[in-house]
């Protein structure tokens, strides 16, 4: 569905060239729903709008949905979904206006225009709106209404720009059940960015790590947890000193009377160094035990914490 090979974008900014993209190497099959994960500025949003064909690369090469973004880039844009960061309908305007003159853009008859706008009011939930004007909605009726002017043409691939950024949790958890549904009913393909981890690790059968124009990591989220980041195991001591004689034995991270331990298998590591330490007198008095994140993932990879950059753009 989507196939990119050295794709590379550079802007000149105050008299120097700024790397936005650098190398892009990428692959999604079809059905696939694929994260892109990075911190601001890392490059994503840039490659959304190459591969969208909204911002012609400097150098490289993809095909999208069977199209050549250089070459056809008109046969992109009417096989794809775009859902930017903004509000896409137009404020002032009905919702179901709004469905029927976007259909009308992707050259869709009127006929077959009112039908799908009505397919996707009732699938996302939109009846009690679709004759009210797209102000006076909430923000997830919003994303709700972005997300079907994004399928009225039927695309066979919808790309997603932080699509649940800034709503509250329960309307973040009801657009993704929304786009789960579609997904699994319709079989689109999906290309998502964000800045929500559980997203990323809940939703997607594959996770690309974006950082400093470059991917730096692309695997399943199970899979990167697993050899990037590890389990982490924290042992609480009565002490310092004991907590400083624990780190010399098993290593990790010692912060006053504790220690913290990257481990593969921690579950299974932490009642044998319990036992080794209780040998050799220094007494855990407190001990947790916590699965990786895709946060310890970006960490392990950048030495920055997504998590942190998410909760900045959330605000």
């Amino acid at each position: 569905m989507i196939t990119a090979r050295r794709l590379t974008k550079t802007f000149r900014a105050k008299g120097r060239t700024v790397d936005a993209v650098t190398d892009l190497d990428l692959s999604v099959a079809p059905g696939e729903l694929v994260a892109f994960l990075g911190p601001n500025g890392a490059g994503k949003s840039t490659t959304l709008r190459m591969l969208t064909t909204l911002l012609p690369p400097t150098s490289g090469d993809a095909v999208v949905a069977g199209c050549d973004i250089r070459r056809d880039p008109a046969g992109v844009r009417s096989r794809i979904g775009y859902v930017g960061q903004g509000t896409s309908g137009g404020h002032t305007q009905r919702v179901r206006d709004e469905l029927h003159a976007q259909g009308a853009f992707s050259g869709m008859g009127r006929r077959e225009t009112r039908a799908r706008a009505d397919e996707l009011i009732d699938s996302l939930e939109l009846g009690q709106v679709a004759n009210r004007q797209v102000q006076s909605l909430s923000g997830g009726q919003k994303r709700r209404v972005d997300i079907a002017l994004g399928l009225i043409h039927r695309p066979s691939l919808l790309f997603l720009d932080e699509p649940s950024t800034g709503l509250d949790p329960h309307s973040r958890a009801n657009l993704w059940e929304h786009i789960v549904d579609l997904r699994r009913t319709t079989g689109t393909t999906i290309f998502l960015t964000t800045h929500y981890l559980d997203e990323a690790d809940q939703l997607a059968e594959r996770v690309m790590v974006m950082d400093h124009g470059r991917v730096i990591a692309d695997d399943t989220a199970a899979a990167l947890k697993q050899r990037l980041a590890g389990d982490r195991v924290t042992l609480e001591f009565g002490s310092a000193t004991d907590a400083a004689a624990a780190a010399a034995r098993l290593g990790g991270d010692h912060d006053g009377s504790s220690i913290s331990v990257a481990t593969p298998d921690g579950d299974v590591a932490l009642p044998r160094w319990i036992r080794d330490l209780d040998a050799a007198g220094l007494e855990v008095v407190a001990a947790t035990h916590r699965a990786p994140t895709l946060d310890d993932v970006f960490l392990a990879l950048t030495g920055r914490s997504l998590r942190e950059e998410g909760a900045a753009a959330a605000a």
